[in-house]
């Protein structure tokens, strides 16, 4: 039996499959998922049409492969870093800066890629729909469950309601990036990292757990 993971043809494969996905996230935060094309892909990483439709087979598998790397490195950059802060308002301020620092810097070219797709999609029944939902609905309830724990700790008060709560820092969220790249405005940042402070000094039990 072939080990894939000393085969250089199976590694080579895995890699320009990589390559091309990168490629594809970037032109999408940009362009819209509907910017992708195979042909296009091809000609920008100078690869032939057939060996990236091998790989892919569909516009809508080259969807899907985008908004599944876009939530792996999503994950890597917003979500891990901040589930190693200790549950608390710590750990939900650290959501947020991630965020922010995370559209402000520009991890995809386009700002948030899952902002520009949610909009893209959200009236257009299918798969890719399905997809850029379910991981909008994930972030959601990742924000949610964070804040139940720092309510459960005590760092947020007894009755907070941690989905509206939610709702309303992802808003937050959004509106910075929205902001900043219909206006090129980058103080759209420090005007909702101000607005979130507040948000969470209404709710928090002592002022000395704010940052």
């Amino acid at each position: 039996m072939i080990d894939p993971r000393t085969d250089g043809r199976i590694l080579r494969g895995n890699q320009t499959r990589r390559t091309i996905v990168r490629r594809a996230v970037d032109i999408a935060s940009v362009e819209g998922l509907d910017g992708l094309s195979i042909g296009r892909l091809a000609a920008d990483l100078k690869l032939s049409k057939s060996g990236v439709f091998a790989l892919f087979g569909s516009k809508e598998d080259l969807q899907l492969a985008a908004v599944r790397a876009a939530t792996k490195i999503y994950t890597e950059q917003v979500v891990d870093p901040s589930m190693e802060v200790a549950p608390g308002l710590g750990r939900v301020w650290t959501l947020c800066e991630r965020w922010l620092d995370y559209s402000e810097q520009r991890v995809f070219p386009g700002g948030c890629f899952f902002f520009s797709a949610s909009a893209e999609f959200d009236s257009r029944p299918g798969r890719v729909r399905d997809a850029v939902a379910d991981a909008s609905r994930t972030w959601q309830q990742i924000m949610a469950r964070s804040i139940t724990d720092a309510v459960q700790i005590g760092d947020i008060t007894s009755g907070t309601n941690s989905d509206q709560l939610a709702y309303e820092l992802i808003a937050l969220l959004e509106a910075a990036n929205g902001i900043a790249l219909l206006h090129d405005d980058p103080a759209a940042y420090v005007r909702s990292r101000m607005a979130i402070r507040a948000r969470l000094g209404t709710v928090c039990t002592s002022p000395a757990l704010l940052p």
